[in-house]
């Protein structure tokens, strides 16, 4: 009797951060945030670095804020300012990287996709308008349903748990360093794509790239059966 072969795993998921992965919005996000300074009256002395905010939530920033400069505001309305003010940016400029739509094609029929961010729902709306990016996320994780934002793992296990995949059979895409982390913490497989920082500030990740090609053939030579 011929024995068979075990039959190979799945692939597992591909789970995406949205900001720097699937649109080029970290720019975005601190004009977003300059120009509510400048309406606010703090201009250029809010003493805020942008840049140790990537890949973290808006509640993060405006928390660290307030406890600066005291602001007459409550943090609901600085948290809807920005938010608003980010939406029309986002409409008026439809930032989606160039490639990006092309690599969800090729990676749908072989992995289900999920996004896990740390942007609010009304924001990864917007952003899964555009190009009908929707279509190809069954799962849409945001830090509202999980209480705790990146570097935690939180919206990545979620994710994994909506898509009925394990973590360790999870790959997760990111472009900062708190998200690669949170990746890590979640056991997954983390490939840092360079749209954001440079190489060495993603050096945590199991892969870096820097195109979307890249991606694509890491993702799916992992589906490729094992040689005899």
């Amino acid at each position: 009797m011929q024995a068979t072969s075990p039959t190979a795993p799945p692939p597992g998921a591909v789970i995406f951060d949205m900001d720097g992965v699937i649109v080029d919005s970290e720019p975005l996000h601190e004009q977003a945030f300059r120009e509510i300074f400048h309406e606010l009256g703090y201009g250029d002395a809010h003493g805020m670095d942008f840049t140790a905010y990537y890949g973290r939530s808006d509640r993060a920033f405006w928390q660290d804020f307030v406890a600066r400069h005291s602001p007459p505001q409550p943090l609901e309305e600085l948290l809807a300012l920005k938010q608003s003010r980010l939406i029309q940016i986002l409409r008026r400029e439809q930032p989606v990287f160039h490639g990006l739509p092309e690599l969800l094609a090729r990676l749908a029929p072989a992995f289900p996709l999920a996004i896990a961010s740390g942007s609010n729902h009304p924001v990864i709306d917007e952003v899964l308008a555009m190009r009908q990016l929707r279509r190809f996320f069954p799962v849409v994780v945001s830090v509202q349903d999980v209480g705790r934002n990146k570097p935690e793992p939180d919206v990545f296990l979620r994710a994994a748990s909506l898509l009925g995949v394990a973590p360790a059979a999870c790959w997760v895409v990111e472009d900062s360093s708190a998200g690669i982390e949170a990746g890590r913490r979640a056991g997954m497989r983390v490939i840092a794509i360079t749209n954001t920082l440079a190489r060495e500030r993603l050096a945590h990740a199991h892969h870096v790239v820097t195109t979307y090609e890249e991606v694509a053939a890491l993702l799916l030579a992992s589906t490729q059966p094992p040689p005899p």
